[in-house]
């Protein structure tokens, strides 16, 4: 892998490495919701939200389009599914562990 390449993988990562922001992926997954049921999803201030959605919009890992008033935010790189994914998979407790 070049150091070019790397470079974009961490700022994918680092895009989506926050409690807040993995819920707003997992919420996104069926397909796209408006700032206002995000917020609420999420019990956090509007102010909170529009940065994590604005910080995942800006390193191409979500997109929005505004319909009026609202706007609505959706996932633009589908590969971050597939990514999280594997990752849940690891972090999920393995049957029979711990019982």
């Amino acid at each position: 892998m070049d150091s070019n390449l790397a470079e974009q993988v961490a700022m994918v990562l680092k895009a989506v490495a926050h409690p807040a922001r993995l819920q707003i992926v997992e919420l996104l997954v069926p397909g796209e919701m408006c700032v206002g049921d995000i917020e609420e999803a999420l019990g956090e201030k509007q102010s909170i939200t529009s940065q994590h959605l604005n910080m995942m919009r800006d390193k191409g890992v979500l997109a929005c389009r505004r319909d009026g008033a609202k706007v609505y935010y959706r996932i633009e790189n589908k590969n971050v599914i597939k990514l999280l994914d594997c990752v849940y998979d690891h972090c999920e407790p393995q049957k029979g562990e711990g019982e």
